[in-house]
């Protein structure tokens, strides 16, 4: 199972504002709960089967827009078009950890966006106040994934199994301001 901003798990420094998050090239826009519903609805039910139940039971008991569960566009700031989706697979924990997930389209991939998308994620939850650690998962293997989250500063932990996505490398990034 998994979250729906892991488009594709392959997937400048952030400045938050109340709407969004901005980087070089993009706008991390906050997604409303209408897009979000409008979102699941439109995916298929093979689609549907794959999201993971705790995620879809926040959202369904959600009454208004939280960008710790519905999630950011990631909109080209020159284009104004949208290129990607990213988030957070949940809230932060009690003890300060939350897992980011993003996914740039195809079209749009090879630019730096999932960088982009990676770093104003965890410059936001650590300036949330709310984390001292970011987590990330990737497939099992040195790919594009590996080499975003090396270029934003996570750690290679090692193999874990994720109940909902399997065999995966998990990688962690401390905010050393809050230890």
């Amino acid at each position: 199972m998994r979250h729906p901003y892991n488009l594709q798990l392959a997937v400048s420094h952030s400045l938050m504002s109340a709407t969004h998050l901005q980087t070089k090239s993009l706008k991390l826009v906050p997604m409303t709960l209408e897009q979000v519903h409008a979102m699941v609805e439109a995916m298929s039910p093979a689609e549907k089967a794959t999201l993971s139940a705790d995620w879809l039971a926040q959202l369904h008991a959600s009454t208004s827009a939280d960008p710790w569960t519905h999630g950011f566009t990631l909109v080209h700031q020159a284009s104004n078009l949208a290129v990607g989706k990213s988030g957070f697979k949940e809230p932060p924990t009690a003890d300060g950890v939350v897992e980011i997930a993003y996914g740039v389209d195809p079209d749009h991939q090879g630019k730096g966006y999932a960088t982009e998308a990676a770093e104003a994620l965890t410059s936001y939850a650590f300036a949330s106040g709310q984390v001292r650690v970011v987590l990330a998962h990737t497939l099992p293997e040195s790919n594009a994934s590996a080499q975003v989250l090396g270029k934003c500063g996570f750690q290679h932990i090692g193999e874990v199994v994720d109940p909902e996505d399997g065999l995966v490398w998990r990688w962690e990034k401390h905010d050393h301001a809050a230890i």
